[in-house]
């Protein structure tokens, strides 16, 4: 089980409470863990990536074992840790401005 963190916002929008928790077959990559849960809650599809390049979106990070992950290659191995369900998959909407 792959465990998510999601911000407020985006639980509210897929209609989630607290963290997720998802089967991802095979490897578990940044594009496996989102396209499983694009597939369970399909109102995040597009809120996450872009639905036609499936690029991350500009002010989404994602991060694991306090590593910053977003600009990994999506299709790279997430640390064993989070595989195994020890740690989250966070996703977090980024801050900009001055």
């Amino acid at each position: 089980m792959i465990r998510v963190v999601l911000p407020a916002h985006l639980r509210s929008l897929a209609g989630i409470q607290g963290e997720v928790t998802l089967d991802v077959p095979g490897p578990v990559t940044q594009r496996s863990v989102l396209d499983a849960l694009e597939a369970r809650y399909p109102a995040l599809s597009g809120t996450l990536r872009d639905q036609v390049t499936a690029e991350r979106r500009a002010f989404i990070r994602f991060f694991a074992c306090r590593e910053d992950l977003s600009h990994e290659s999506p299709d790279a191995p997430l640390p064993a840790a989070v595989a195994s369900g020890d740690e989250p998959f966070l996703v977090i909407g980024a801050i900009a401005g001055g």
